[in-house]
């Protein structure tokens, strides 16, 4: 796993502007609580400009080569293998991580697995329609040939997070100047060859199956004729 395209990229004027956007897109999203535990996997150096590590004091950035804001906590491992308790985290986020990691499928079984229910996952991707990333990548030979990754489809991503039970309730694309936040019942025209990057976010749900008690079949009590009507007699006569 390599990201050497995506900080190379942060330094040209179009990565600037998307660096600008996407801090402002995390800083809005992130809506738990200051005292809940959020974890951020790949480091990017810049996450004090979107939370604030004194304030959020369970904000951990977990990255193999231990990058990350230094004010902020770190975990020095795989994300594919997260060194973490199952059902512990609340909040996860993935900033440009899944295309640059051969085993991301495994990658987000393990945020499932820490996850907890009803936990939050945003989800940061290149547009791998975007004709501004493919020119720079084309254009520029230093991005060329730090480029180690895979453009990832919004839809792939959306199965990926449906396979795993989650619930996507907000897809983002990042245009030139802006981002624009949609529900994902009216996402259907929101992408364009111009937008530059796309988010996703996402809720854990947990389905528990209610087990049925099975129903014990009683006999019927049958009543036998002839003493209901020897009892009628009886009652007549009295």
């Amino acid at each position: 796993m390599k990201r050497d395209f995506l900080f190379a990229y942060y330094e040209t004027p179009r990565g600037k502007l998307l660096r600008e956007l996407e801090t402002a897109y995390l800083k809005s999203s992130i809506v738990v609580s200051c005292k809940q535990t959020v974890l951020q996997i790949g480091g990017l150096g810049w996450e004090n400009e979107f939370i604030d590590c004194s304030l959020y004091s369970n904000f951990i950035v977990l990255d193999a080569k231990n990058l990350g804001y230094p004010g902020s906590k770190k975990i020095r491992a795989k994300a594919f293998h997260l060194p973490l308790q199952t059902d512990s985290i609340d909040m996860i986020i993935l900033p440009h991580m899944l295309e640059f990691d051969a085993y991301r499928f495994q990658t987000m079984r393990e945020v499932e697995r820490v996850l907890k229910p009803e936990g939050i996952v945003v989800i940061l991707n290149f547009n791998p329609w975007s004709l501004w990333v493919r020119y720079q990548y084309l254009w520029d030979k230093r991005l060329a040939d730090s480029w180690k990754g895979h453009f990832i489809r919004r839809s792939r991503v959306i199965d990926w997070l449906k396979l795993l039970n989650f619930e996507v309730t907000m897809i983002t694309r990042f245009n030139l100047d802006s981002f624009e936040t949609k529900y994902v019942k009216s996402v259907s025209n929101l992408f364009t060859f111009s937008a530059t990057a796309y988010a996703v976010k996402a809720i854990k749900r947990r389905y528990n199956l209610i087990p049925l008690t099975p129903i014990k079949e009683s006999s019927p009590a049958l009543a036998v004729a002839g003493s209901c009507a020897s009892n009628f007699q009886t009652a007549n006569d009295d």
